[in-house]
């Protein structure tokens, strides 16, 4: 019989994955390769085209489009670059969790692209831009949260705000959900 302590331990908090990140050792690097094809960088690197066109990138998803933040558009990448912006503030109120599988969409179209490569950024590459990396982790190559942060902090140095660590332990509970119904009608 499971007692109320086992229950606690079977669920994440957001005290726990801060344990996780404050594991992170590394420094903070203007753009660093996370994932196969997936970078995550800071705006001066998002900006630069020269930069971009050496790393590969074929996609830009900027998680701090706004008149505040980056303002990143199609024009400005021309041609060379596929971009997609997303109005986001690093906030304790804001609800990224609406951006989490248009943000994954488009991730995993530019991975699907001929020679795809995706640059995720925000101002400083640690908050926004990891959030919805994780999310990608999370809903297109099914890893458990806890999991996909282990993978990106052995990359980069990230650090998502408490809210946005929240809302990717909804998406976590939702995920789980969902693979525990799909196993029951198997």
């Amino acid at each position: 019989m499971s007692t109320l302590k086992d229950k606690r331990k079977e669920y994440l908090t957001v005290k726990d994955l801060q344990r996780v990140l404050d594991s992170c050792k590394l420094q903070l690097n203007e753009v660093d390769e996370v994932y196969p094809k997936i970078y995550i960088g800071n705006v001066a690197v998002a900006q630069n085209k020269a930069a971009l066109q050496n790393l590969g990138i074929t996609h830009v998803l900027n998680a701090a489009h706004s008149k505040r933040g980056s303002k990143g558009n199609q024009s400005f990448y021309g041609n060379s670059f596929v971009y997609c912006g997303i109005p986001a503030d690093d906030s304790t109120h804001f609800d990224l969790d609406v951006y989490f599988k248009p943000a994954a969409d488009f991730i995993h179209r530019a991975l699907k692209s001929p020679d795809g490569k995706v640059l995720v950024h925000c101002i400083m590459g640690m908050s926004r831009s990891s959030t919805l990396v994780l999310a990608y982790l999370m809903i297109y190559r099914h890893l458990p949260l806890k999991k996909a942060l282990q993978t990106l902090i052995r990359k980069r140095a990230i650090y998502p705000n408490r809210n946005f660590l929240a809302l990717l332990l909804d998406l976590d509970l939702q995920l789980t959900r969902k693979k525990k119904k799909t196993c029951q009608i198997l």
